[in-house]
């Protein structure tokens, strides 16, 4: 990612704060027109209404009269204002006496009137949007519904996988979390969801006797108590959720096996990192699809160039007002090794990379052996300003400055390992 559009990511986000999923909430849409009809049913689609109950009516408010003279209201309504202003004023006096209590009325209209916003807000109207709007307008207002005056914003989930097995996902999940905890000096998590084969305890030189098996298995448990308890600290911001790393049970997860793990966690710490292992089950598209940004890890050859096209293409389809899936490609410049260019690789996945990493057996290989990140070891070199640029970008913030002098010297300091 050049540094323009690092900048130009950084503003997008500083003018569009990130949309929090909703809660689980039954929302009913009445509409008078196709257009609309067809906003909301992509609202419904999109992953930060994955908990809620949505229903769509045509009609207007009209219809929604109608349905609630003899029905309880849901807890939150959807209308699209009519052409006539006085008939919305008119219609929402009377729903107005026949709505639930704590019922949230959104109204979609095409009037910028100060006066009729007034008008609206009087009459109980929580949210008015005027056209044009998108869908993640829409979104937004559903969110910000049902945030706390003053509560705290909830964590972002960074997914990262593999395209293939053995590309190096986890290396770049791990150092990826340590420059986040640096870069944006918040908490963080590394969360190792490979249960039977993880390496996150390795890499962080770290032998937890709690992890992640803890709150998958008993999902009741779960809660901000026990995500701290069962968290190994690596550092004054970095905790790590290990995986068991043991073959003493078969893994037949269901498909939400991880929501009760994730909720939790986006209530408790500002990042996480999602250490997914290269498998295609339920609940790891599941857990891609509900991350709020996701790091496509490939090397430079054909069958990864094959599964990073179709994941990416997958996860925008899935995901289609979320900012794409990033790809990183690891490994590049092996010594003997034919390649794909990284221009060509990038035309073909339609993703310019985010993040392009050398191959450095020695440096990479100490590391993991070690117990180490990169920073650690090389604290000045290119690969750790890699990881450092790409947590930028992941967390919206403009580009560090290149080699500037001492930049990571304190990261050992700050983060002072707990040895195993």
């Amino acid at each position: 990612m050049t540094a323009a559009e690092v900048r130009e990511d950084a503003a997008s986000r500083a003018a569009h704060p990130p949309i929090e999923p909703a809660p689980r909430v039954s929302i009913q849409a009445f509409c008078e027109t196709a257009e609309v009809a067809a906003l909301i049913g992509a609202a419904a689609s999109d992953r930060r209404l994955a908990k809620a109950q949505v229903k769509q009516n045509m009609g207007g408010a009209s219809a929604a009269i109608e349905v609630y003279r003899n029905a309880p209201t849901p807890n939150v309504i959807v209308l699209e204002a009519p052409l006539d202003e006085r008939n919305l004023i008119e219609r929402l006096d009377e729903l107005a006496h026949i709505c639930d209590a704590g019922t949230k009325v959104v109204v979609l209209g095409r009037t910028n009137d100060i006066v009729l916003y007034r008008q609206l807000v009087a009459r109980g109207v929580n949210e008015y949007l005027v056209a044009p709007f998108e869908v993640v307008d829409l979104l937004r207002a559903i969110s910000q519904l049902f945030r706390a005056p003053g509560a705290k914003p909830l964590g972002r989930l960074i997914g990262v996988v593999g395209a293939k097995g053995g590309v190096g996902a986890s290396t770049i999940a791990h150092n990826l979390a340590w420059s986040l905890a640096s870069v944006t000096e918040m908490a963080t998590i590394i969360a190792d969801f490979d249960l039977a084969f993880g390496t996150a305890a390795l890499d962080y030189n770290q032998d937890p006797p709690q992890g992640v098996a803890d709150a998958v298995f008993d999902p009741e448990r779960v809660d901000a108590m026990l995500v701290d308890r069962v968290l190994s600290k690596c550092g004054d911001r970095l905790s790590l959720l290990a995986a068991p790393a043991t073959l003493d049970r078969i893994l037949d997860l269901s498909e939400t096996s991880f929501d009760t793990l994730l909720d939790a966690m986006r209530a408790a710490t500002p990042w996480t990192v999602l250490d997914i292992p290269h498998v295609w089950s339920g609940w790891a598209r599941r857990t891609l699809v509900a991350a709020d940004e996701i790091a496509v890890v490939a090397a430079p050859d054909l069958a990864n160039l094959r599964n990073a096209k179709n994941l990416i293409d997958l996860l925008k389809g899935a995901r289609p007002h979320d900012h794409p899936p990033r790809l990183v490609l690891n490994g590049v410049g092996m010594m003997k090794r034919p390649e794909i260019a990284t221009a060509e690789f990038a035309k073909t996945v339609e993703t310019t990379p985010a993040a392009v990493i050398p191959h450095d057996a020695k440096l990479f290989g100490s590391a993991a052996n070690n117990g180490q990140m990169i920073a650690e070891i090389e604290p000045k070199g290119k690969a750790a300003q890699i990881f450092v640029d790409l947590a930028s970008a992941v967390a919206g913030r403009r580009e560090q400055t290149k080699n500037r002098k001492g930049f990571l010297d304190p990261l050992v300091g700050r983060f002072g390992r707990m040895r195993a």
